[in-house]
Parts: C-alpha cells; sequence; structure tokens
C-alpha cells in the first residue's frame, strides 16, 4: 500500500501538464489572432478526442472573431458613408459618391447605377465608378432585360459569379456586347427602394469570377436602402433651391411690380393735388420727372412735321400711348383730335408697362390743364368783352356795378385810357387767309389786353381795345373819376 501511494503521485504530473497544454496553445493562437493554417501546423498535439475537440472549438471561435470583427468594420463603414452622404447636397455628387463608396465596401474592380425612367419604361447607366468602356456608360435595360433590368422589375437582389454562363438572365445583344466590351463576370445588384418604389439599382462587380456571400448581399442591401433616401434628399433639396429661385424671381417681379404702383399712386395723388390746386404743364413735367426720375418737359411740336421727334409725337396720338424715340419717352398731349404737344421723358432708354401710363396719364392731366386755361381765357376774354360793350354802349349802367367787374378782371376805370380800333382790310385775299388774320389779329388784341389790364372785344367785323395810358396826363385830358363811361370815351 505505501508503495501504491508514493506512485499515484508520480503518475499525476507525467499526464496533467500534457492534457492541460492543448487547450492552452489554442487559446493563445485565438488571442494573438493566428491564421487559420497554424492550428494545423505539424506537431500539434493531436490523435486524442480531446485535442481534436478543442482544436475544432479553437477554430470555431477564430471563424466566429473573424465574422464578427468583419461585420463590425463593415457596419462601421456603412454608418461612416451614411454620415457622409447626408453631408452631400448636390444630386450629382449624391450618387457619385454612392458609387464610389459601394466600390469601396465590397472592395469590387466596377461599381454602377442605373436609375429608372417611368417615361420610357426601362433604366438607365448613371454612374459608374472603375469602368472603362464608353458603350457600357451608355447602356438602357428595358425591365426584365439583364441582371440590372430583372432587379429593377421584381424589386430583389440578383448576384451571379459569371453573369454571361447564366441562363437566369434574358441576355440581349445590346447588353452583353456591353457587359463584354467592360470584361465583367461577376456582378451582384440590389434595388434602390423609396418605400414600395424601385428607382434604380446599384451595383457591384468584377472582372473576374467572385462568389458574393450573404453577407456582402445584405450589406450593399443596407446601403442602397441609405442611398435611396440620399438621392430623395438631394432630389427634394434640388426642387426646394428651384422653387425657392422661382419664388425670389416672382417676388423679384411682384417687388418691382408694388414699387411701380406705388409710384403710380404717388404721382396720381401728385397730379391730383396739382390740378385742384391750380398748378400748370410746368408743375406737371417737375412732379413726373421726380416720380420716375428722369427729365421730363412739355414740347410742341408742328404738326406734320418731317422731324423724328414730330414723328413719335404723331405716332403717339394715333396710338393713344407713350412711344420711345431713340433714348426718350414721348406722349403726346392732345384733346379732340387737336395736338397741343408732347410731354418727352429723357433718360430712361426702357419703361415698364406701369411706368408708361404713369407718363400717358401726365399727358392727360397736361391736356386738361391746358384746355382749362384755354377755357378759362376765353371766358376771360368774354367777360372783358361783355364789360367793354357795356362801357361803349350802355351809358346808364351803375359806375359803382362797373368799377366792380373792372376790378375783378384787373382793370381799374378811375385812370386814363386809351381805346384802340381795328378792321382788316382783306385786299380780295382768300376766305382762310382772311379768317387766320382775323384770329391772328384777335388773339393779338386779347393778349395786350389780359397783360395790360385792359378790355378787348370783337364789334362789327373789328377789334375794339381799351389800354391804360401809362401817362395820367394823355392826350385829350381826363375825365371826371366818377364818370368811367366819359374815361372810356376819351382820347
Amino acid at each position: 500500500m505505501p508503495e501504491h501511494h508514493a506512485a499515484e503521485p508520480a503518475a499525476g504530473p507525467a499526464t496533467e501538464p500534457a492534457a492541460e497544454s492543448v487547450p492552452l496553445e489554442f487559446l493563445e493562437l485565438l488571442a494573438r489572432g493566428a491564421p487559420a493554417e497554424e492550428y494545423e501546423r505539424p506537431g500539434r498535439p493531436d490523435g486524442s478526442p480531446a485535442a481534436d475537440r478543442a482544436r475544432l472549438l479553437a477554430l470555431r471561435v477564430r471563424s466566429e472573431l473573424e465574422g464578427r470583427r468583419r461585420r463590425e468594420a463593415e457596419l462601421t463603414a456603412l454608418f461612416a458613408t451614411a454620415h457622409d452622404l447626408a453631408g452631400v447636397r448636390e444630386l450629382d455628387d449624391v450618387l457619385r459618391a454612392i458609387v464610389q463608396r459601394a466600390r469601396s465596401l465590397l472592395g469590387t474592380e466596377v461599381a454602377y447605377m442605373t436609375i429608372n425612367d417611368p417615361e420610357a419604361g426601362d433604366t438607365y447607366m448613371r454612374v459608374t465608378e472603375g469602368s472603362v468602356s464608353a458603350h457600357f456608360q451608355q447602356l438602357r435595360l428595358g425591365m426584365g432585360e439583364g441582371l440590372g433590368g430583372l432587379v429593377a422589375q421584381t424589386a430583389r437582389p440578383y448576384v451571379t459569379d459569371d453573369y454571361m454562363r447564366d441562363e437566369r438572365f434574358l441576355h440581349t445583344r445590346n447588353i452583353d456586347s456591353g457587359v463584354g466590351d467592360e470584361g465583367l463576370v461577376a456582378i451582384l445588384g440590389v434595388p434602390l427602394m423609396l418605400g414600395r418604389e424601385v428607382i434604380g439599382v446599384l451595383f457591384a462587380a468584377d472582372r473576374r469570377p467572385r462568389v458574393f456571400d450573404r453577407e456582402q448581399v445584405a450589406l450593399l442591401a443596407s446601403f442602397a436602402a441609405h442611398a435611396a433616401v440620399a438621392i430623395d434628399t438631394a432630389r427634394l433639396l434640388a426642387e426646394t433651391r428651384e422653387a425657392m429661385a422661382e419664388l425670389e424671381a416672382a417676388n423679384a417681379i411682384i417687388r418691382d411690380r408694388s414699387a411701380a404702383v406705388e409710384r403710380s399712386s404717388e404721382v396720381h395723388d401728385r397730379l391730383t393735388e396739382l390740378v385742384l390746386r391750380g398748378g400748370g404743364v410746368d408743375d406737371v413735367a417737375a412732379a413726373v420727372s421726380e416720380v420716375l426720375d428722369g427729365e421730363v418737359e412739355f414740347a410742341q411740336f408742328p404738326e406734320g412735321g418731317g422731324s423724328t421727334p414730330a414723328r413719335a409725337v404723331e405716332r403717339s396720338r394715333r396710338d393713344g400711348h407713350a412711344v420711345r424715340d431713340g433714348d426718350a419717352w414721348v406722349a403726346a398731349v392732345s384733346a379732340g383730335g387737336e395736338l397741343l404737344g408732347a410731354l418727352v421723358l429723357r433718360g430712361h432708354r426702357e419703361l415698364d408697362p406701369t411706368d408708361q401710363r404713369t407718363l400717358e396719364r401726365a399727358a392727360m392731366v397736361t391736356s386738361l390743364l391746358l384746355l382749362a386755361r384755354r377755357s378759362a381765357g376765353e371766358a376771360e376774354q368774354r367777360v372783358r368783352g361783355e364789360l367793354l360793350d357795356d362801357l361803349l354802349d350802355a351809358a346808364d349802367r351803375d359806375p359803382r356795378l362797373l368799377r366792380e367787374r373792372a376790378a375783378r378782371l384787373g382793370a381799374d376805370l378811375d385812370v386814363p385810357h386809351v381805346v384802340l380800333a381795328a378792321r382788316l382790310d382783306t385786299g380780295g385775299g382768300t376766305g382762310q387767309r382772311e379768317t387766320t388774320d382775323r384770329q391772328r389779329l384777335w388773339s393779338a388784341a386779347s393778349h395786350l389786353a389780359a397783360t395790360r389790364h385792359g378790355l378787348a372785344a370783337a364789334r362789327e367785323g373789328g377789334t375794339v381795345l381799351l389800354l391804360p395810358l401809362a401817362d395820367r396826363e394823355g392826350p385829350g385830358g381826363g375825365g371826371g373819376p366818377g364818370d368811367p363811361g366819359g374815361t372810356a370815351r376819351q382820347v
């Protein structure tokens, strides 16, 4: 018994280290990330079930760790790519970034994207990365044609390790020619989805046979989901920018029109004020000059003149609108077919419709002022003529009333006056010439009466003019101040 007990301890230390060293060695390989070949290297303890089981478990753990590291790297790259895409705003930049990142994520030689064309009913090549064939870069795939057309039609991912030999796809001469020209062999395509709508297809491809595993298909599909959102965001931003640009343009038009309407309202108010307070033509021109920020003047042009301004005035009178004449704008001032003159605006080569109507309105107001002035002048001449007739013909009129009537016309009957009478000697002239001369005589007499505080009247085919004497001691002495009738007759 003592010898048996002494032998047991000797056997234990000889077997335990060998049994424990097996899993420890595999753990060391796992810890330093050794390649799989080292787990099979000659000299490894094997032959026992425990050693084989430990090696298999270590290889399984290594594979699991490697897969997790790969998925972690892929997810990191995926999120980084999604983050980068979120910062891209231009649609072309987004599409280019998607294709570049897809190629980088899967480590393929070529990556490309097709976009669906609802109107044409197909999908066309939009962006390529790593492509060298012009024919391939211009491909259009009908729905269901080739691998890409099938993905676009079914909204499902498809993969092949050798496209030309794969009979699952509908091969066409155009597609096969493009793929062959590019030299592609292995192709993976996943749909770009917005909700349930397929907007395109994202591809990764190699020029040699390659098996894309499920993890790579899932990775590209996840990336395609982020890419579709980025594409939609870029489209919405582009549409928003376009809408904002259109809105800004519309606002600019509205601002311009509002400013023009304000200017038109301002000139309307100012013209109305001018009319109410008895302003003149020059006041109208000054007001329009200020509102339109130019130089406006009232000008008279002879009817039928051959000069360019006269032709412009005639065209404006005929059309009823302001017209451009070189660097100026001309608006005829007319009434009842009679040309009274024109408003000429300088300093504006172009006028918007509102400002053009403002100039036309000013011309209309000018014609009203001229007609009002003419009517007032004619009325005053008529009153002066009636007063002179009463002075000459009605000696029994009340002197006080006569003085009051004269005072309202600016005449003073208490000062010496001279009476002038004129009659035309036609001398056998034409009726038109006689009428013109008679009108000139009457205009001259009326002008003198209005400017010299006198009176004028048309009497018996002639003209009679009563003017105050500059010298109070005029010819014929002076009548009594209380005898206005006598004053009118002393010469």
